[in-house]
């Protein structure tokens, strides 16, 4: 197996490489598509990377990734695993996708808020839409006796 390349994006300008020795794959029977021999076969991965000790990621990557991520974490290890294809060797790459992906997301810093202010013509209409309901409870009071 060679190693994770991450393509580049917001939080790793040059991408990541995290080196194969640091990941742990395990291999079961997969519930995914097949025919009569479907059960005979181990062909569902998981692939496990210990966020915390790896090599890839910088401290702030580190920090990030772990805030990010910490839903879906065991510790700081991160599991992620495939069953949708027959063969073993696609499953394996379909997970490092979406590990890769994963590590992608989480990496990059997040986006600050800018303020904004409503327009004039919001404005208006959510008062023009608040004289309209005043209207309709006005009118639904019962009559003055003069």
């Amino acid at each position: 197996m060679d190693d994770l390349r991450v393509a580049p994006g917001p939080g790793a300008p040059r991408g990541l490489t995290v080196p194969a020795a640091e990941f742990v794959e395990k291999f079961s029977r997969s519930s995914g598509p097949g025919g009569q021999h479907v059960n005979t076969a181990d062909s569902r991965v998981q692939l496990s990377l210990d966020l915390g000790t790896t090599s890839a990621l910088d401290d702030d990557q580190r920090a990030r990734v772990l805030r990010n991520l910490a839903p879906r974490l065991s510790g700081t290890v991160l599991t992620v695993s495939a069953e949708e294809h027959r063969s073993q060797r696609r499953n394996r790459e379909a997970a490092r996708r979406r590990l890769a992906e994963l590590l992608r997301e989480a990496v990059a810093p997040p986006v600050p808020r800018r303020p904004t202010r409503p327009t004039r013509g919001s404005r208006r209409r959510r008062l023009e839409a608040k004289r309209q309901r005043s209207e309709v409870k006005t009118n639904r009071r019962r009559p003055d006796h003069d």
